[in-house]
């Protein structure tokens, strides 16, 4: 179970994300002033990362969007992330923490898949032990096997996306695993996937938005 801790973060990670938004290749660049806009928590089994899938709003007027970023926090590096890694943050509690940009990380992959599969639940964004019964899956047909056993192969961005493809046991073939980086309400899912993930956030009205998250093909 991920314990959320009510403290500090300097920087904090909106701060990171101002910098680090504008050099992705699914956002068009310039001044930057992100907010949480929603999302929700996934938990590590072995409780040493920290998973989270943020919704990022950015912008006024009709340059409005928000943007879906999954991060993960690491107590060290992550060997070969240098070119995931959002930033460091100096954690009230928990010390330095390495921020990477969750999508090349394995442990983030392997719980999106789990997610997928059924074999783990959606955690509320900010509380300890707390189901997000908000986030709607339409499973995979997982294969037999623990969810730790799916391997992350590679991730690549796209102008909207970034695929993580995984190996889950057992399947002749990887699973692609599409983070959907552009956030827009009411976006159906590929009409060739094979499962997905829905969720909320909020729009700069007040108003609440529903579109995938991510799907699998």
């Amino acid at each position: 179970m991920a314990v959320i801790h009510h403290t500090t973060m300097q920087p904090t990670k909106l701060e990171l994300l101002a910098a680090w938004l504008p050099t992705r290749a699914w956002h068009p660049g310039g001044d930057v002033r992100p907010a949480k806009a929603g999302g929700f928590r996934l938990d590590d089994p072995a409780g040493e990362v920290g998973i989270e899938f943020m919704a990022v709003a950015d912008g006024e007027g009709d340059t409005a969007a928000t943007y879906l970023v999954p991060m993960t926090y690491r107590s060290g590096p992550l060997e070969g992330a240098e070119h995931a890694l959002i930033g460091t943050s100096e954690h009230g509690i928990l010390g330095t923490r390495w921020i990477y940009d969750g999508a090349h990380d394995p442990v983030l992959a392997a719980q999106l898949y789990a997610l997928l599969a059924g074999r783990t639940e959606a955690q509320a964004q900010s509380q300890s032990d707390a189901p997000d019964p908000t986030v709607a899956v339409t499973r995979i047909a997982a294969e037999t096997g623990t969810a730790a056993d799916a391997e992350l192969v590679r991730a690549e961005d796209g102008p909207d996306h970034t695929d993580v493809v995984v190996r889950a046991p057992g399947a002749p073939t990887p699973l692609t695993l599409r983070v959907r980086r552009v956030l827009r309400p009411g976006r159906d899912a590929d009409p060739a996937a094979g499962g997905r993930i829905t969720a909320e956030w909020q729009l700069p009205d007040g108003t609440t938005a529903r579109g995938v998250f991510a799907d699998a093909h």
